[in-house]
C-alpha cells in the first residue's frame, strides 16, 4: 500500500523537521494545466560506497525498463500515442511557437505525466485544446499519418475509454474501465473465474490475478501471464538483466537471495515464487540501499486484483529513521491498545520494520507522481506471519515543501479559520503530518487481522478506499496518544491538534480543488479522507465536535473538541476494521457510497473559486536525478548524481533509452 503525495499539495506545507534547504537549488521547474514539476535531491548519496552506488545504479536501470509496462496497463493504445508524440516533439520542423503547437505541447506534457490519456489521479480522460485536424497534420508531418485513424479517436472521442478505472454505480465496471487488464470479459465472468481457482481454505493464498491479463479464448476465460516469454516479455527481460547485474553488488546475502527469487518469478510468473520473494525481501533490514520492483498496487484495477508495475530505488536516512524504529519497536503496544475488537487484533505482531528513506529513482506507478510512504508486501498472511517494511520518503516530502515556498500564495491562510489555527499549523503541522504518515505506513497497514476464511479481496472495488481509511484512522487515533510524547516522537501534547485540523480542512474542503466541478470523488485516497472527515462531522453534530462556520461568504470547518474527535476516529477505525475482518462487503459499500463519493456542489464550487484565486497547482510530480557512471582508465570509479531541470527532455530521453515495448 502507499500514500500518495498529492494529499500535501493542497494542504498545509511548512518547514519543521525538514532537512536543510540548499539555497541555490530550484525545485519547481515547470507548470502546466493543474500540475507542477519538481526536482528532488538525494541526501546521503555521497556517503555511499562504490559498491552501494553500483547496486543503486543497476536497480534504477531495472526500474526505468519497466516504465513501458505501466503505460500499456493504463490503456491499450497509450504506447502508440506516446511514440507518436515523441516523434512530433523530436522531429517536427514546422512552427513550434504558434498557439496550436503550444497547446499540443501542453497535452503532451499531461500525457507524459499521467502515463497515458487519463488523469493520473481523477482517472477521467483529458483532451488537447488544439483541433483534431491540427493534431492529424502533426502526425502526417512526422511520417505517422497512417496512425491517425487509430489515434485521433483515441485522443479526442469522449466515448472511447472515458475513465481509466470505472467507479460507476451502474453497469459493468470491467467493461467500462480503460485499463488493459481485461479483454472481452465481463465482471461476472472474471469474478466467477477467480472463485473457481481460489482455495478459500488456504491459509497462505497467493495474490490471484496479480500478474496476468484476463481474456476470452474460444469462449473460455483464461489468464495470460506478464513474464519472460509472455506479455511484456521484452521489457521484463531487460528488467531481469539489470537485476542480475545489481545482485553482483548486493550488500547482503539476503538481498542476493531476494533478487534471485524476483528474477525467477519474472521468468515463471509463479505467484508462489512471488510470495517467497516477498518473505525474503522483508527479511533484509540491514542494507542501506533498497527497492520496490514489480506488479504491486491494485488501485487501478476496478476489481482490486491486478498489480500496476512500479519501481522505486532508495537509500536509508539513518538519523531520520530513529523515529520510525521506535515505532517499530513498540508495534505490539499499539496493536494491543487499538480501539478495535480484540477478535481483530494480532496476538503477536511480527517483523514490522520501518525507516525513513530518500528516493533515488522513481518509475512506473511512482513516476512522475510519487507516494510519500510505502508499506509492503500487500499479502495479509505474509504481513501477519513474516512482517512488513514501511517507509516514509523524506526527500520527496521536503521537495514538495520547498517547492511550495517558492510560491507567494498560501493555502493555509485561505482555508484556516483564524490566526490561532494558522499559528498552530505553522508550529506543528510539518512534524505532526510526518508522524501521521509514519503511523499510517509503519503500523496502520500492518495492524489487525482477517477472521479465518475471509478473503483479502472480500471488499471488492471498495477495498483500496477502506484499507487507506483504516490506516489513516490508525494514525489519526494514535497521533493524540500520550504514548507518542512519552516515546519522544511527538514534541508535546498539543502538536496532534495541527494534524486533526488540517485533516478535517482537507477532507471536507481543500482536496476538492483537484476535481472538475460536477464530477464525483473517485480516487481511493481522496475517498478515504472524505469518508473519515464527513463521517466524523455527521456523528459529531450533536456535540458540535466539528463546526461549519461561514464568514464573509467563505466556509470553514473548525474542530471545537479535539478529544471528542479522537474518540470518533477510534469508533470509525473499530467499524472499518470489523468490516474488513468479517468481510462485510455490504457495510463497506454503504460507508463508501454514503460518505466518500458525492461532493456538495455549493462547497465544491466555492473551493474551486477560492483555490483558483491562489494561482497554485493542486498536483505535483518529479524529475529523476540522473545517475552517471564516472570512468577512469576504463573502469567505473564513481557514480555521480546530476539534477536535470528539463521535464520534457527527461521524458524523451527515457523513451529513446528505455522504450522496449
Amino acid at each position: 500500500m502507499n500514500i500518495k503525495m498529492a494529499i500535501l499539495t493542497g494542504a498545509t506545507v511548512v518547514v519543521g523537521a525538514c532537512a536543510p534547504k540548499t539555497q541555490e537549488f530550484k525545485y519547481t521547474t515547470d507548470q502546466f494545466a493543474d500540475i507542477k514539476i519538481i526536482r528532488y535531491q538525494v541526501p546521503g548519496w555521497d556517503g555511499l560506497t562504490l559498491q552501494q552506488k553500483a547496486y543503486a545504479y543497476h536497480l534504477s536501470e531495472a526500474a526505468k525498463y519497466g516504465r513501458d509496462i505501466f503505460w500499456d496497463q493504463n490503456c491499450c493504445h497509450n504506447l502508440e500515442l506516446r511514440h507518436a508524440i515523441e516523434a512530433i516533439l523530436n522531429d517536427y520542423s514546422g512552427d513550434r511557437d504558434c498557439e496550436d503547437f503550444l497547446a499540443f505541447t501542453e497535452y503532451a506534457k499531461r500525457v507524459f505525466f499521467s502515463n497515458g490519456i487519463h488523469h493520473h489521479y481523477a482517472e477521467d480522460k483529458f483532451f488537447p485544446t488544439c483541433s483534431e485536424e491540427y493534431f492529424k497534420g502533426l502526425l502526417e508531418a512526422v511520417g505517422k499519418g497512417e496512425e491517425a485513424e487509430l489515434l485521433i479517436p483515441y485522443v479526442y472521442d469522449p466515448q472511447i475509454f472515458p475513465q481509466r478505472r470505472s467507479t460507476a454505480s451502474e453497469g459493468d465496471i470491467v467493461a467500462l474501465s480503460g485499463v488493459s487488464f481485461y479483454d472481452g470479459v465481463s465482471r461476472d465472468e472474471v469474478e466467477s473465474y477467480y472463485a473457481s481457482v481460489a482455495d478459500p481454505k488456504d491459509p497462505t493464498p497467493v495474490s490471484y490475478g496479480l500478474n496476468t491479463s484476463v481474456v476470452k479464448e474460444d469462449g473460455k476465460v483464461v489468464e495470460k501471464a506478464w513474464k519472460v516469454g509472455g506479455i511484456y516479455s521484452s521489457a521484463i527481460e531487460k528488467i531481469c538483466e539489470e537485476l542480475q547485474k545489481a545482485s553482483e553488488y548486493a550488500e547482503t546475502e539476503s538481498q542476493k537471495k531476494a533478487l534471485g527469487l524476483l528474477i525467477e518469478y519474472y521468468h515463471t510468473g509463479d505467484l508462489r515464487t512471488w510470495d517467497e520473494y516477498n518473505i525474503e525481501w522483508v527479511k533484509d533490514t540491514d542494507g542501506i540501499v533498497d527497492y520496490v520492483n514489480g506488479f504491486i498496487e491494485d488501485y487501478h484495477d476496478p476489481l482490486g486484483r491486478k498489480g500496476a508495475w512500479e519501481g522505486v530505488v532508495n537509500i536509508k536516512d539513518v538519523k531520520a529513521s530513529e523515529r520510525t524504529e521506535i515505532l517499530s519497536a513498540n508495534a505490539q503496544w499499539f496493536e494491543d491498545n487499538s480501539p478495535v475488537d480484540a477478535r481483530f487484533k494480532k496476538e503477536t505482531v511480527k517483523g514490522v520494520t520501518a525507516k525513513v528513506i530518500n528516493a533515488v529513482c522513481l518509475s512506473g506507478d511512482s513516476y512522475p507522481s510519487a507516494p510519500i510512504g510505502i508499506n509492503l508486501p500487500n499479502a495479509d498472511w505474509i504481513r501477519k506471519e513474516h512482517g512488513s517494511k514501511s517507509v516514509s520518503i523524506a526527500n520527496l516530502t521536503h521537495s514538495y515543501t520547498y517547492s511550495a515556498q517558492e510560491s507567494p500564495k498560501n493555502v493555509l491562510e485561505e482555508f484556516a479559520y483564524d490566526e490561532k489555527e494558522i499559528e498552530l499549523s505553522k508550529k506543528y503541522s510539518s512534524v505532526a503530518d510526518e508522524i501521521h504518515t509514519d503511523l499510517h505506513e509503519c503500523l496502520g497497514h500492518g495492524s489487525g487481522q482477517l477472521l479465518p476464511g475471509v478473503s483479502s479481496t472480500a471488499m471488492g472495488e471498495f477495498s483500496s478506499t477502506l484499507e487507506e481509511a483504516r490506516a489513516d484512522l490508525f494514525g489519526l487515533y494514535y497521533c493524540a496518544d500520550p504514548k507518542l510524547v512519552e516515546l519522544g516522537i511527538m514534541p508535546d501534547g498539543e502538536a496532534y491538534k495541527a494534524e486533526y485540523s488540517g485533516y478535517i480542512r482537507n477532507g471536507m474542503m481543500v482536496q476538492f480543488n483537484r476535481i472538475e466541478f460536477g464530477r464525483q470523488n473517485t480516487e481511493a485516497h481522496m475517498q478515504n479522507r472524505k469518508l473519515i472527515a464527513e463521517w466524523c462531522y455527521e456523528k459529531g453534530l450533536e456535540n458540535n465536535v466539528i463546526e461549519k462556520k461561514v464568514r464573509d461568504g467563505k466556509t470553514y470547518f473548525v474542530v471545537n473538541d479535539y478529544e471528542a474527535l479522537r474518540g470518533l476516529f477510534g469508533d470509525l477505525l473499530a467499524e472499518i476494521q470489523r468490516i474488513k475482518s468479517e468481510g462485510d462487503y455490504a457495510a463497506g459499500k454503504a460507508l463508501v457510497e454514503t460518505y466518500a463519493v458525492n461532493i456538495d456542489p455549493a462547497i465544491h464550487k466555492e473551493v474551486l473559486e477560492r483555490y483558483a484565486a491562489l494561482e497554485l497547482k493542486p498536483y505535483g510530480g518529479f524529475i529523476n536525478p540522473d545517475i552517471v557512471p564516472v570512468e577512469k582508465d576504463g573502469e567505473i570509479v564513481d557514480y555521480e548524481l546530476v539534477y536535470p531541470d528539463d521535464y520534457l527532455g527527461q521524458m524523451l530521453e527515457y523513451g529513446k533509452k528505455y522504450g522496449v515495448l
